[in-house]
């Protein structure tokens, strides 16, 4: 059976990560262990909170090396919700620099009338990678569960796997390049869609621990 490493670096909700990727067919490890991440099938990096203390946190536990080295190898790895956010280079929620894996800013959306922030509930994905193998099965416009204040803006538009409006903002909801996906919602708590995206996530992981092992 699949091990999928969730990094625990006090700033996410573990149970239900865990939970959904043990729905999805995979054995979840929880751990802050550079040696278990290496060891794992793939990588999860979950978060909930703030952008400082985050990238503080991963920081004091010695697992930004080791984050980037294990995404430069090939190896799967989901970002999800604030471990999407710390895969950029800075965010105006803070001051501190995030781990740089991708090129842009985490931006707060713009105030405008009626507009509720956080950005809180139940929203519509629209995708711009239609092919990508996390989106099969979900539909062409998927109802997904979002919690967020800030949003991701690549430098290269191209990143780009989903968009979601609010108001009359549309921001990115998910990124994907080569072995990275990463997304503002939350899968785990998206009810059956949610679901069929870590299966989904669960399968392309089985695929290229296949393709490992046949090269």
């Amino acid at each position: 059976m699949l091990t999928v490493a969730v990094i625990d670096y006090d700033m996410g909700n573990l149970h239900s990560v865990c939970k959904g990727l043990e729905k999805a067919g995979v054995i979840p490890q929880i751990t802050d262990s550079p040696a278990e991440l290496e060891r794992a099938n793939a990588v999860v990096l979950p978060g909930v909170g703030s952008f400082d203390p985050a990238v503080q946190h991963l920081r004091s536990r010695n697992l930004e090396e080791p984050i980037k080295q294990i995404i430069a190898s090939g190896k799967p790895f989901l970002g999800i919700c604030l471990g999407l956010q710390i895969l950029f280079e800075s965010s105006e929620e803070g001051t501190e620099p995030g781990l740089g894996i991708f090129r842009g800013v985490v931006r707060r959306f713009k105030p405008e009338p009626g507009l509720t922030i956080p950005h809180m509930g139940w929203n519509q994905l629209q995708l711009t990678q239609p092919q990508h193998p996390l989106w099969n099965k979900i539909g062409e416009n998927p109802w997904m569960y979002f919690v967020h204040s800030y949003y991701v803006d690549p430098a290269d538009p191209l990143l780009r796997a989903a968009t979601v409006p609010h108001g009359t903002q549309t921001v990115t909801a998910a990124v994907a390049r080569d072995n990275l996906i990463a997304m503002q919602f939350h899968p785990e708590k998206s009810h059956s869609t949610g679901l069929q995206i870590l299966s989904n996530f669960a399968a392309w992981v089985a695929n290229e621990s296949f393709a490992l092992k046949a090269g």
